[in-house]
């Protein structure tokens, strides 16, 4: 053999050397390895059963305000207002405006809401027809208390002639927050 054979066969040894010492047992030579950790494949779980949404029910009928009247007496609205053109409302700003007309009447905000301090926001459903009636609400996310969940379907339910503008079903976001 040449030379040039023996360096070609000596390399050739040495890397077969190499590349089998990983299988060889104990052929870590005493160095202390780190810790290996073990990794888990995660199971994938079937998501948790959500409660079947409750049936939608219809708005309750009004109720005669006729005792009412008397009692809570509203200024006549001045002339010139009236005589002036109102600008087409869409119908969030006419549902905005409606809760606002509540909240100053007092028929928003339950009392015994405000005095134990209940915050929170009810997501309602509203099923509304083509006279912009709301035919239909329920609560689809509601806010931990019944309390304001049940204020928040009054309210809406109590939505009369939304502008044609309005969907008939969406989701409304009504959020109840104290000063």
């Amino acid at each position: 053999m040449t030379r040039t054979e023996y360096r070609l066969f000596a390399a050739l040894a040495l890397s077969l050397t190499l590349h089998l010492l990983p299988f060889v047992p104990n052929s870590d030579f005493e160095q202390k390895k780190p810790p290996t950790v073990a990794f888990t494949v995660a199971e994938l779980r079937p998501p948790p059963a959500q409660p079947a949404a409750p049936p939608l029910t219809l708005p309750e009928p009004p109720q005669p305000a006729a005792a009412e009247k008397p009692a809570k007496a509203k200024p006549e609205p001045k002339p010139e207002v009236k005589s002036q053109p109102r600008a087409p409302q869409t119908w969030t700003q006419t549902v905005r405006e409606h809760l606002k007309k509540l909240d100053a009447a007092g028929q928003f905000y339950p009392a015994e809401a405000i005095a134990q301090g209940l915050q929170g926001q009810v997501d309602v459903l509203l099923i509304i027809d083509e006279t912009g009636k709301v035919t239909a609400a329920r609560v689809e996310q509601g806010s931990g208390h019944p309390i304001l969940d049940e204020a928040a379907l009054r309210a809406v339910r109590s939505l009369q002639s939304l502008p044609a503008d309005a969907p008939r079903q969406v989701v409304l976001p009504v959020r109840f927050r104290l000063r």
